[in-house]
Parts: structure tokens; C-alpha cells; sequence
């Protein structure tokens, strides 16, 4: 009976490694092969080893595009992901905070809004013309603030979720001490927030650095590019240079990948921690 349950253990893990790798490994080992051929052997879009290795050379060459149109966009990039990651944690947090903390109805009615503006899809046009009409149109600013009110209902519901294993009784020990309600939320709650406060900066980064559709209808023109827009550059309606395509996205890949890589334990923390309750 022991044998076969593990053997019934190894298959089921077997089965599980394979899955993942045709998910996520194949695809990737097709770009990487893909932006070390040349043009005509990557238009073929065959899943084979490059005739003529030449990864490092088409890097170069996407590094080299434009004036260095990749420096600017990455550039851009972490402008844009920091200063939207920095404002997301710090309003969410509070936010977070004080939902947890109250059980009244305007609590309820905040949960109902914030709910809401997670399920519901943005309006476009309607943002346009208010970006438009406070001047941040075509601005990083104006980008960042789209940005931070997109993320801000994931980032507070989990937020919200760890505070709610965090005991009123540490809240209630430091009011006696004297503490102010922001003290309490500063020395006391905000420390003992940090795997979900991980856990929110490295997938809302993510989600930011990889956004491709808000760059494009907020933030247009030349100099306001950004990482996920340069892949533009090399397809056309007659002429797509699909290996330097393929370059472009491995470029663009792997900081996301690396940090994913780095905090994958944290990640998987601070999703886990508010299940128990709240």
C-alpha cells in the first residue's frame, strides 16, 4: 500500500512538472531560440536550433534601435513602476488600515466601492479626457496616477486580508501608551505588514512594468515610450523582423523574471497569510 501511494505521489508529480514546463519552460525556450536566428530562419517560426547563432548580436542590435530607443523606455519603465509602486503601498496601506480596523457601514460601503473598481473594467475615454482636462495627458505623472488607481483595489483587498491575523490587542497596547492613531499604524502595524507589503510591490511591478495597453491610449509620442510599446518597432504591415522581435522580448523579460525568482517565497507568504481569516 505504501509503494502505491508512492508511486501514485510520483506520478502525480510528474504530471504536474510537465504541465508547468509546457506552460511556462517551452514557450520560453522558443523566444530564446527564436532571438538567436536570423531573420529568414526566425520567419519560419519553427521550434528548432538556429542555424547561425546570433543572440548576442540581435541584443545589440535591439539595445542600439533608435538612438538607444530601449534606454528610454526603460528608463521610463522605472520611473513609472517605482513612483506607482511607492504611492500604491502607502495609500493602500492606510486605506487597509482603517477598512480593517472600523465595522460600520461606511467601511462596508468602501468595501463595496474598492470591490467594484477590481471586477468592473476601466473607461478609457472618459480617463483621457480627464488626464486631458487637469493637463496630465501624454505625461509620466498622469500615467503613474492611472496606474496607482488601476492597482490600488488589488492592493488594498490584500492588504487588508494579512491586517485582519494582526491582534486588536496590539492596537489597543499602544493607544494606552500614548500612541496616535498613526503611530499605531506606523511602529506597529506597518512593520508587521512586510510579506504582504512584498507581495504586492513585486505583482503589481510586474503588472505595471508589463502594461501595454494604458501606455498606449495615456502616454503617446516618441519620448514617452515604454518597454512593452518598443516591440512596435519591428513589426509592420509589409516588413516584421521577427528576431529582433524575439530579442526585444527576452530583453524586456527578465527583470520581471529575475524578481519573480528572488521573491517567489514572499509572494507565496503574503498571498497565503490573510487566508485564515478576515
Amino acid at each position: 500500500m505504501k509503494l502505491r501511494n508512492f508511486i501514485g505521489s510520483v506520478w502525480l508529480d510528474a504530471i504536474a512538472l510537465l504541465v508547468i514546463g509546457v506552460i511556462f519552460i517551452v514557450p520560453f525556450i522558443f523566444i530564446l531560440l527564436t532571438a538567436a536566428k536570423t531573420g529568414p530562419d526566425a520567419a519560419m517560426f519553427r521550434f528548432t536550433l538556429p542555424d547561425n547563432f546570433q543572440l548576442f548580436e540581435n541584443i545589440r542590435e535591439v539595445l542600439e534601435f533608435g538612438d538607444g530607443r530601449m534606454f528610454i523606455a526603460m528608463r521610463n519603465s522605472l520611473i513609472i513602476t517605482v513612483v506607482s509602486i511607492t504611492l500604491i503601498v502607502l495609500f493602500s496601506a492606510l486605506v487597509a488600515f482603517v477598512m480593517q480596523r472600523r465595522r460600520d457601514r461606511v467601511a462596508a460601503l468602501a468595501s463595496s466601492i474598492i470591490l467594484a473598481g477590481l471586477i468592473i473594467p476601466p473607461a478609457v475615454v472618459p480617463t483621457i479626457f480627464l488626464l486631458q482636462s487637469i493637463g496630465l495627458y501624454r505625461t509620466l505623472f498622469g500615467l503613474i496616477f492611472v496606474q496607482v488607481a488601476f492597482t490600488m483595489p488589488f492592493a488594498i483587498i490584500t492588504l487588508r486580508a494579512f491586517m485582519a491575523t494582526i491582534p486588536r490587542e496590539l492596537d489597543e497596547a499602544a493607544i494606552i501608551d500614548g500612541a496616535s492613531p498613526m503611530q499605531v499604524f506606523l511602529r506597529v502595524i506597518l512593520p508587521l505588514l512586510r510579506p504582504a507589503i512584498i507581495t504586492v510591490v513585486v505583482v503589481s511591478s510586474v503588472g505595471i512594468y508589463n502594461d501595454f495597453t494604458s501606455p498606449l491610449y495615456f502616454l503617446p509620442g516618441a519620448q514617452n515610450v515604454t518597454v512593452q510599446l518598443t516591440m512596435y518597432s519591428y513589426i509592420s504591415q509589409f516588413n516584421s523582423e521577427w528576431h529582433l522581435l524575439f530579442a526585444n522580448v527576452l530583453v524586456i523579460t527578465v527583470p520581471p523574471l529575475l524578481m519573480f525568482m528572488f521573491f517567489q517565497r514572499q509572494i507565496v507568504s503574503g498571498m497565503t497569510s490573510g487566508a485564515i481569516k478576515g
